[in-house]
């Protein structure tokens, strides 16, 4: 991989090793995205329903049931053949300038996520009350209305979410936020249609930091960047000035985790995305790399080079309390926590190849649990704990592909000439991994596909890009 070769080009006399024989899985301060105001719901146009709190309270009157409309607290839409038949929506304009921009984006959103598909809104009669006539005409199944009001300085967006085939509202929402905060009302929105209907938490309103890439093969340029899921609100955290890997976000703080190239010596740093700050993590007399939270966020755990391989530690984010889990003499790098923290999975070539092993978060109780063919590396927990994505190479071809955490039912998602960094998103429904194309000129693209391995789609990045890591559902 090439972050092999980086590290060995920095370090040859203690990581020459893990360069022939491993993949290594792995500033400025970003703007920090305007909180949304408290919502209230009216499911089924009944009583108003307790909300999350979505930052500082500013109480908006949730929409009221239209008159005549049929109530339903449990209107379902069967969706057990979504892949094969993805669900007809119509999301009609919001009422211009902002609200049409609310509408597009909720309908990206949903119709991105390869389970819904959108219906040309055609000219349907306008009114409080959907008519579910003229909408069933058009082949609609689910439908979303709303408006917005505002000043300019703030904006309220009311929408909401019908079954048109049973002619029921099942939610009606009222949001209230910063003027230009309109991208992260629509994800939410977004994620409330794809919860109500699928039965899963939505993954619109989230964060991806990852690697923007520029510059020849051979002299590249790797800066930090977050930008929101769909590739909005793009902004480069690191000027490049050192080199950068593998970040990866903590599940509950505004803080990311990395490994830099800062003074020419390869370590762990964590980045406060609030104001900027970084720090290096622990002090370690070899490289540290591939570093992965704790569930909690209170921890992290990475690999340590010693010598010609590497141990897998922990350690708080404080940077106390060091522990080392493992001490085979082996190359153990690429550890990930399961969602529930008593495990650990990690690959390492104790076997005399490069395979993927579990062990308990303590260490110890190692066993290995990939046995297909080819090496395999970079391996991560899905938020669900069903199953760990994992990058293998096999004749000469690399893949993304999950398996089970025992190691049954393995399947291979996608393949390239070179593929690594899978990340999934919160509900554990979607990947998003990156390719690279050969020669000097090759790039990196960062893709998402769905974990049944459909709908493989681009995302859309200012500049060649890697490493991604998904955030957790933004508060």
């Amino acid at each position: 991989m090439p972050e092999d070769r980086e590290v060995s080009a920095v370090a040859r006399s203690n990581i020459l090793a893990i360069r022939r024989r491993a993949l290594l899985a792995g500033g400025g301060a970003v703007l920090a995205m305007p909180s949304l105001a408290h919502a209230q719901s009216v499911l089924g146009g009944g009583a108003p329903a307790p909300a999350p709190a979505l930052g500082p309270v500013a109480i908006a009157p949730p929409p009221v049931a239209a008159p005549n409309a049929p109530r339903a607290a449990n209107a379902e839409i069967t969706v057990d053949r979504a892949h094969a038949a993805p669900i007809p929506i119509a999301v009609p304009d919001f009422g211009g300038g902002t609200g049409s921009q609310v509408s597009q984006i909720v309908l990206a959103d949903l119709v991105g996520s390869g389970l819904f598909r959108a219906i040309d809104n055609g000219n349907p009669p306008h009114g409080l009350v959907p008519d579910f006539a003229s909408w069933k005409a058009l082949g609609t199944q689910a439908l979303v209305t709303g408006g917005t009001t505002g000043d300019g300085n703030t904006l309220r967006v009311e929408f909401r979410l019908w079954d048109v085939l049973s002619g029921q509202q099942i939610q009606g929402t009222a949001l209230t936020t910063q003027g230009g905060n309109y991208r992260r009302v629509a994800h939410k929105i977004a994620d409330v249609a794809y919860e109500r209907l699928l039965g899963d938490k939505g993954y619109f309103d989230t964060r991806v930091v990852y690697v923007a890439q520029s510059g020849p093969k051979d002299r590249r340029v790797k800066r930090l960047a977050i930008m929101d899921q769909d590739g909005a609100n793009n902004r480069f955290l690191s000027d490049g000035s050192s080199l950068v890997l593998t970040p990866r976000f903590n599940p509950t703080r505004d803080q990311i985790a990395f490994m830099s190239y800062a003074n020419k010596r390869p370590r762990v740093y964590l980045f406060d995305l609030g104001s900027g700050r970084q720090s290096v993590l622990g002090d370690f007399s070899g490289i540290t790399l591939s570093p992965r939270f704790s569930p909690d966020g209170g921890g992290i755990v990475m690999a340590e080079t010693r010598g010609g391989g590497s141990d897998i530690v922990a350690m708080g984010v404080g940077g106390g309390g060091a522990r080392r889990l493992t001490e085979s003499g082996a190359i153990d790098v690429s550890p990930c926590y399961s969602p529930d923290g008593s495990q650990i999975v990690f690959n390492s070539d104790r076997g005399g190849d490069q395979q993927l092993y579990l062990m308990g978060a303590g260490g110890g109780g190692v066993r290995r649990i990939s046995f297909g063919n080819g090496r395999y590396a970079s391996p991560v927990w899905s938020p669900r704990g069903d199953l760990i994505a994992f990058t293998r190479l096999n004749g000469g071809t690399f893949a993304i592909g999950v398996m089970h955490p025992d190691g049954s039912g393995e399947r291979i998602l996608s393949e390239s000439y070179y593929c690594d960094g899978a990340t999934f998103c919160p509900n554990g429904r979607v990947l998003m991994f990156y390719k690279e194309t050969a020669g000097s000129g090759g790039t990196a693209t960062m893709y998402s596909v769905d974990i049944t391995g459909f709908n493989e789609r681009t995302v859309i990045t200012p500049t060649s890009a890697s490493d991604p890591a998904w955030s957790p559902l933004l508060a």
